[in-house]
Order: structure tokens, then sequence, then C-alpha cells
């Protein structure tokens, strides 16, 4: 019986790792001190803007290695031809923050601190082709001790004209989502996958979400909520690194570093379809469970 869930696990990594070679993530282990040194610089102050960018760069430079060698796994599917996915060059070499820091929980106070520097290291970005037709670079909303996240896909015209996430239609309603759960905006926070609003709202692409995750991981992992709602199967994708239609990941927790994560539609979707509002209302009463928070017995009219 141990053996046979050891073996389970093991397929399930190597599928796990595949699916982010084929998105262009290769450096998610073996990272050198400079990594580290960089994140915890940056976040905690202790260094000057010089050496926290040198750091960082250093960083940036000490991961770049080859390729490595795919793993062999009878549970893996071979990659078709239209299912791999290019990596592009990006069209600056500004530094991002490592994908994986492990850095230690801070203290409630030190939060917004360490988000404000997160969002000073983004700058003006110019990391990838996004920069080119955004207005301004949506950070985020809300509570930096939130115990609640969501989670969605990229700025709208509305966000993008803002610098705020959510402010739109797709906004009006996902406050209506939270209100139901007898939660307020102000006491979640609110990010995306990528900062700055794709061309005619698109899907980003990989190359524009992988330049920009290490952002919202580190958003993540500062702020530490205890359930995180995935909105769209984009956000899912990139977070879970899971690669499916959202009736394949909805109904159940999964697994984020350990926190627990729901996947539900995103509200925009709702707009356009709203007979799955209904389905959208047990997604959160999934996520409220975890909270501890009592859910309605019916759902809210949005």
């Amino acid at each position: 019986m141990t053996d046979t869930l050891q073996k389970s696990t093991l397929q399930e990594l190597a599928a796990r790792l595949e699916f982010y070679r084929e998105l262009g993530i290769y450096d998610f282990y073996r990272r050198g001190a400079a990594a580290t040194v960089a994140a915890d610089s940056v976040l905690a102050g202790v260094a000057t803007d010089s050496q926290a960018q040198h750091a960082v760069t250093a960083a940036s430079a000490a991961t770049e290695r080859p390729q490595p060698a795919p793993f062999s796994s009878s549970s893996i599917p071979p990659a078709s031809q239209e299912s791999t996915i290019p990596r592009r060059t990006l069209v600056s070499d500004q530094p991002v923050p490592p994908l994986v820091s492990f850095a230690p929980v801070l203290p409630a106070e030190q939060r917004p601190a360490a988000l404000a520097a997160v969002r000073e290291l983004i700058g003006e970005c110019q990391r990838c082709q996004l920069a080119q037709g955004r207005n301004k670079i949506v950070f985020a909303d809300g509570d930096p001790n939130a115990q609640l996240m969501f989670v969605g896909e990229g700025p709208g015209a509305d966000e993008d004209a803002q610098g705020l996430p959510f402010v739109g239609r797709a906004g009006q309603l996902l406050n209506n989502m939270i209100a139901a759960m007898g939660l307020k905006r102000e006491q979640v926070y609110i990010a995306n996958i990528v900062k700055c609003r794709p061309p005619q709202n698109r899907k980003p692409e990989p190359d524009e979400a992988n330049t920009c995750m290490p952002f919202l991981e580190r958003q993540i992992e500062i702020v530490r909520p205890r359930v995180l709602v995935a909105l769209g199967a984009t956000a899912a994708t990139y977070l879970l690194g899971m690669r499916g239609s959202i009736a394949s990941m909805r109904g159940r927790i999964h697994d984020y570093r350990g926190i627990q994560t729901v996947v539900t539609y995103h509200p925009a979707f709702l707009l356009r379809d709203p007979t799955q509002k209904k389905e959208a209302w047990k997604d959160l009463q999934m996520a409220m469970s975890a909270l501890g928070i009592k859910a309605p017995s019916r759902a809210p009219q949005a």
C-alpha cells in the first residue's frame, strides 16, 4: 500500500514538473544562496537599494542553466506539437524575484512594508510585451493580513485605467460575491496572474505569465492567506500547475504550498453565463467552510 502511494505521488510530481517545463519554468529547485539573499534583502529592508538590486541580478544570472532532462514516467502522455509552448525572448533583462524563497512568516505589522517592497521591485516594469500597451500597473488591493485571497487572470480596461484589480463590471460582481460570504472587500486580498492588461483582454501568453508569477508568489508568501480562490482557468493553471477545464478542477480543495485553494468561475464568465452563479456559490461555500465561516443555505442574488 505504501509503495503504491509513493509511486502515485512521484508520478504526480513528475507530471507537474513536466507541465512547468512546457510553460518554460525550469528553476524551481537547486537555487544558490544569492537568490535567497536577494529576496530576503529586498523584503526585510536590510540592504541598500543598490545592494538589493545587485543581489537580485546575481540571483537571476545564477539560475540560468540548461533545461534539465525530462522525467520518464509511463503516466505522462507525450506532449503533442499543439501543446508545446515556446519560450519567447523578453524585451528586458530587469531582475525578477526568485520563484521560491521559503521566507519565514512575517509578523502582521511588517507585511504592508514587505508588499510595498515587492511593488517597488516591479517598478515601471518592461520585462514582457504587456508593458507596451498598458496604462497602469495593477498590483493588488485589500488587506495585507487577509485570511482569504482571490487571484484572477489579468486587468481589464477599467483596472488598467485605475490601477486596481476588479473595479469594472466583473469587479462589482466579485464585490457581491464577497459580501454574500459575509465579508467586505477590505477584508480580503485581490491580485492577478499578470499585472498589466493584455491587448483586447486576451489570455496572457505563457512568457508573460511566467515573468509576472514570481511577484504574485511573493505576494502570496507575504500575505499567507488561509484560503486562496482561483478565479478562472488561467489563474488555476498557473497557481496549481494543472491543465484542464474549470469543470475538472472545481468541486474539491486543492493545495498551493500548504494553502487550501478553491477553483471557481471568473466573474467575467458569470456575467456572460449567469446560470453558473449557483455553481460558483457552491465553490465559495467550500472556501467559507475552510475558513470556518457559516454559509447561508441559499445562493445570493447577484
